[in-house]
Order: structure tokens, then sequence, then C-alpha cells
């Protein structure tokens, strides 16, 4: 019996190791997967995050290859700046304060000839007036004794300065002088402050200035002599996008994939638009030019400070091209306003859309028509011997839209009542039509309003492009046969 149990306690213990010797294996495989597949994901995904960027880097050269050159002219200009302080002879000539001259290009060189004008000739005007006038006020203070000294020049210090950053709140000087402003205040600071200890100041001051003046002159040097890119141009060009892509939104709300549009589908039999189907981009594009305002202003506040330049001499109608961009927007939010009412929810009976499809869109065809027009007479700077013809047909389209929905039927015909009615009506004749409930109207009367409108605000970019025409001196319309 003895043996018996010893037999069986041997089995049962060689049972149990055999349970259990494959389990560590198999968990130390296991988590060994787990980590090798949680590596490879992170791999992957630092992979795609890069290759992301790389996609955004690269988009962005290829918009637009300017770029890459503006990032060369800040370096070639670094370059040139910084032979001050590596070659010995001008370092002596120009002493330690040749850094200020790197720090310059760095400040002041932007994109555009504009921005780099006007920066460099804020910082160059402010510096020469903040340093005369804290020379003046040190003079001034030094002149009434030892002890009112310091005190003397705080409270000057203090007038100036507060009264200089009271200007900043200048709606013109803020646009134009901000910049310029808060370097004064800057170099005023610096130069009354210290001067109370510093003996040789005339000196720091005068080398300070000159090295302001190299970065400053090497910037615009290498941003005016290549590949300059000018702000006006710039603006010229925003301007005419606008104009286009504003008639490539009137185009496409009803040639929506070259054939069916927004508008158009609207007056389809089926009465309601296709939901599978996006918005094409052209179609979208009025929501940047809403969004455009503040380039805009900031391009032709820049494109003021500019020389002249290709067709653009002294006094160009730079504000000309801000109230061209009133006109555009204040089109655009009617737009975007007809894009609402033809999304909307409520649809108008067909025979109310059938007797105005025809008007619609001939009125939203005519004023595409108008603004492709402009953007041609815009980009050639040259008036348009077309412009008078288009607006009349568009004037025309108007008047057409006008009449047909003055006669816009209230009830339904007879033919488009069910079977059942029409029965009825035949056997009572007294039985009347049945009317169109109004909240079922009023989303085609908002539509068609909607058209008219833009019809007129188009007209205002009409007379605005004409008033620049007229201050820029276009070159005058050649003679052409009406399209």
């Amino acid at each position: 019996m003895a043996n018996t149990n010893g037999t069986s306690e041997g089995l049962e213990w060689r049972v149990t190791i055999s349970d259990r010797s494959p389990e560590k294996p198999a968990v130390e495989s296991s988590w060994i997967c787990r980590a090798w597949i949680g590596l490879l994901g992170i791999i992957l995904a630092l992979k795609s995050k890069v290759w992301r960027f790389w996609e955004k880097i690269r988009k962005l050269a290829v918009d637009d290859p300017r770029r890459i050159f503006h990032c060369f002219k800040v370096g070639l200009a670094l370059t040139l700046v910084s032979l001050f302080y590596y070659i010995k002879p001008l370092h002596d000539g120009i002493g330690g304060t040749a850094m200020w001259a790197i720090c310059t290009v760095v400040v002041v060189f932007e994109y555009t000839v504009g921005a780099t004008l006007s920066k460099g000739l804020n910082r160059g005007v402010a510096t020469l007036v903040a340093g005369a006038l804290g020379f003046a006020i040190h003079w001034l203070a030094s002149q009434t004794g030892e002890k009112a000294e310091p005190v003397v020049l705080g409270v000057l210090v203090f007038l100036i300065v507060s009264t200089a950053t009271f200007f900043r709140f200048v709606p013109t000087v803020k646009t134009r002088f901000d910049y310029g402003v808060l370097i004064f205040i800057l170099t005023f600071s610096l130069v009354s402050i210290s001067g109370y200890h510093e003996e040789k100041l005339f000196k720091l001051a005068r080398e300070r200035l000159c090295t302001i003046a190299i970065g400053g002159f090497m910037c615009l040097l290498v941003s005016i002599s290549i590949c300059p890119i000018w702000a006006g141009e710039e603006l010229h060009h925003l301007i005419t996008c606008n104009i286009e892509k504003l008639a490539n939104s009137l185009d496409d709300f009803f040639f929506f994939f070259l054939d069916l549009g927004y508008v158009a589908e609207y007056f389809n039999e089926s009465g309601s638009t296709s939901d599978n189907k996006e918005p094409c981009q052209k179609s979208q594009g009025y929501k940047s030019v809403l969004n455009s305002k503040t380039t805009e202003e900031s391009l032709a506040n820049l494109a003021r400070w500019e020389p002249p330049h290709g067709r653009c001499w002294f006094r160009h109608p730079w504000k000309q091209y801000l109230k061209i961009a009133a006109a555009i927007r204040c089109c655009a939010y009617r737009v975007e306003a007809l894009n609402g009412s033809i999304n909307s929810e409520i649809k108008a009976p067909e025979f109310m859309k059938k007797h105005l499809s025809e008007a619609c869109i001939k009125l939203s065809f005519q004023s595409s028509m108008v603004l492709k027009e402009l953007v041609t007479t815009t980009k050639s700077m040259s008036r348009s011997s077309n412009i008078e013809f288009l607006v009349g047909e568009m004037n025309g389209a108007v008047e057409d839209l006008r009449s047909s929905l003055k006669s816009l039927p209230d009830q339904v015909p007879p033919t488009l009542l069910p079977p059942s009615i029409e029965a009825m009506e035949e056997e009572t004749p007294c039985i009347s039509t049945t009317k169109v409930p109004l909240t079922e109207v009023m989303p085609l009367v908002v539509l068609t309003s909607l058209l008219i409108e833009i019809a007129g605000r188009i007209q205002g970019v009409v007379d605005a492009v004409n008033e620049l025409a007229a201050h820029a001196n276009f070159k005058p319309a050649v003679d052409a046969e009406p399209r």
C-alpha cells in the first residue's frame, strides 16, 4: 500500500511539472511580441508624422517658390553684414557695435519690399530722433546741478515716454508708425538713462547708428535687387483673385461638376439637392474673400512705402484697392446668404421653381460674366470695351427676374393636383384651386431677391474698378465686339 501511495505521488508530481513547465516560455514570448508590436507602431507613427510634416514643407515651397528665394536673400544679407564683424579693418572702423547691424537685418528683413522699407525707415528715423532727443534731455538735466539732475531726468523721461506710448493708440500712427514709436521709446530710454554714467555716450550712439544704417541699407539692397516681392503687386493680385473667386462661385452654383450646379439643381425636377455631392472648391471660394480684409489692409499700408515699380508710380491709388475689396466682400456676403438659402430644408413647389428657373439662371450667368470681365480689366490694367454691354445684359436679366417674380402664381395649377382632387374639381367646379402656404414660397422669394441684390453689389464693384482705372491711368480700351 505504501508503495502504491509512493508511486501515485510520484506520478502526480510529474504531472504537475508537465502542466506548468510550458507556461513560462509562452508568457515570455507573448510579452516580447507585444513589446515588438508596440515599438513597431511607434516607429510607423513617427514615420507618418515626419512624412506629413515633409509634405507640408514641400507644399509651401511648391505653392510659392518665392519663399525659398526669400530665405536665400535673408541668408545673403546676414552673410554680407557679418563681414563687418569678421574682417578686421571693417571691425576696427566700426567697433564692437557691429553686432547691431546683424540684429537690424534679423529684425528688419521682411517678405515684401514695402515691409522691409517700412521697418527700415521706422527703425532708422526713430533711432536718430530718439538719440538726438536723449542727448538734449541729458544736457538739459545736467544744467540743473548734480543733485537735481536725476530728478529732472526722471521727470522728462516719464513725460516723453508716456506721450510716445499714447501716440501708439492713434489709428494712423498705429497703422504705419507703430514699430518706429516702439524703437523710439527703447532708444530714448537707453540713451537718456545710460548717459547719466556713460562718458563716451556720443561715440557709442554714433557707432550704433552707423551699424543700424548699414544693416538697413543691406536689407533694402538685397530685397530690391534680387527677385523683389512688391507689396503693391501682391495687393493687385489678391484683389484680382478675389473677383475671380467670386465669379467662379456664381458659376459653380449652377454648373456643378461641369453640368449641374446649386441654382440649377435647386430648380431641377426632383426638387431637392443631391446629398451625396460635396460643394466644389471653386464654389466655396467666396469664403476666402470674406477672410482677406486684414491681409488687404496690411498690403495697402506697405505698398505706400514702396518706390515706383512697374505701372505703379508715385501716388498710386492704393486706397482705391481697399474700396474694391470692400465692394467685393459685400457681394460675397450675399453669395454666402444665397448658399444658405439654396441649402434650406424648406423647398418651394415645383411649378414655382419652373416659373423662375430660366430668369434666375440667366441673371447668375450674366453676373458671372461681368465679374470675369473685371478680372481681365484688373489683370491687364486696361479699360474694357465690353463692360458696359455686359452690365446692360445683367440689368436686363434683373428686370426679367423681377417680372417673373411679380407674375409668380400663388395657387397650384389643376394639372399638378393629385388625381383625386382633379376628379373632385371636375364634379364640383365651385371648389377653388389649392393655395400654396406662405412658408413654402418664402425660400424661393429670398433666393431670387438675393440674386437681384448680388447684381446690385456687382454694379458697385464695377464702379470701384472704373474709379481705379481713372486714377491709375489704365490703358485705353481696345475696340472689340460685344460678347
